[in-house]
């Protein structure tokens, strides 16, 4: 069997606290968003319980590092830089990728701050100037492929939508990458399959579509601050598609407090195997070992 390379995943930071914002910046969407931040979520999205989960994962000397969106609320011009910051905090560009939630694009002005900001953690390996989605990073033995769900959406919408030209270059992508040379890992910020109109991936049965011809090894997303395991029809085998809680939340209502996953992958000959660890963090702010299951 192969060295094992271990894979972190965390996802939907909404990194705390939300700067000042003007009153011109509250228009529309936003209006409401900030509403629901000060009379909610500001009591269960902390910087203590994310900083706590980031220093276990540390511990955990993971060799790469999935961020899978939602690094800010509303998208306003003063959350991505102390975004950014965390995210150094984290890990350097060649140590971390990211891709984009729906937060991130939260309204039509400010929909690509989160390219401008994130720029040397979402560039693939082919090096082209600016952010293009789909893009392919190779570290070690995986290769991680990053996709944008991120859309501006309607006041009380989450939604998200790849788009016909991101699904064709996905297709090429995954066309162009055979099982045998890599473990692949799609990384989204929404869930592939959804119950809630107002919360879904639009084009998830195009995309699924695309993972039955050419298939992945595994899926990782977040947005719906829950663990999740759901399977995906794959080229001649079943994909697991995780989910994960946000990373800066206490437990509330139906959602499990901040948590992340460590997915161990090795090679035996022809056979990729994967094990993943889920470590959470309890009432008294201690981050411990909750599951850990065989996926491949």
């Amino acid at each position: 069997m192969t060295d094992t390379f271990t894979l972190a995943h965390l996802s939907d930071p909404h990194l705390p606290p939300l700067p000042a914002a003007r009153l011109r910046d509250l228009a529309g969407k936003r209006a409401l968003g900030y509403i629901n931040w000060i009379r909610n979520r500001h009591k269960y999205h902390r910087r203590e319980v994310l900083d706590a989960l980031v220093a276990d994962m540390k511990t955990q000397r993971p060799d790469h590092v999935a961020v899978t969106g939602d690094l800010v609320n509303l998208a306003l011009e003063a959350e991505f830089t102390p975004a950014r910051a965390w995210l150094e905090s984290v890990g350097t560009p060649q140590q971390v990728t990211v891709v984009p939630g729906n937060h991130d694009a939260y309204v039509r002005a400010t929909r690509h701050h989160f390219g401008g900001t994130f720029e040397q953690y979402l560039r693939g390996d082919a090096g082209a100037d600016g952010t293009r989605f789909p893009f392919v990073r190779r570290r070690g033995p995986l290769a991680l492929i990053g996709v944008s769900s991120a859309v501006p959406t309607l006041p009380l919408m989450a939604t998200g939508r790849l788009g016909r030209a991101q699904l064709d270059a996905l297709d090429r992508e995954l066309a162009a990458l055979p099982p045998n040379d890599a473990f692949r890992v799609l990384l989204v910020h929404h869930p592939l399959q959804s119950t809630s109109r107002m919360k879904r991936l639009i084009d998830s049965k195009a995309l699924r579509a695309v993972l039955k011809r050419h298939g992945v090894d595994l899926v990782l997303h977040g947005h719906d601050h829950i663990h999740s395991t759901m399977w995906i029809e794959g080229a001649g085998r079943q994909i697991p598609a995780v989910g994960v809680p946000s990373a800066s939340a206490l437990a509330h209502r139906h959602y499990p407090a901040a948590a992340y996953n460590l997915f161990s992958i090795a090679r035996d000959g022809g056979k990729w195997h994967c094990v993943q660890t889920v470590r959470a963090i309890d009432a008294d702010f201690r981050v411990k070992q909750i599951k850990q299951v065989a996926l491949l």
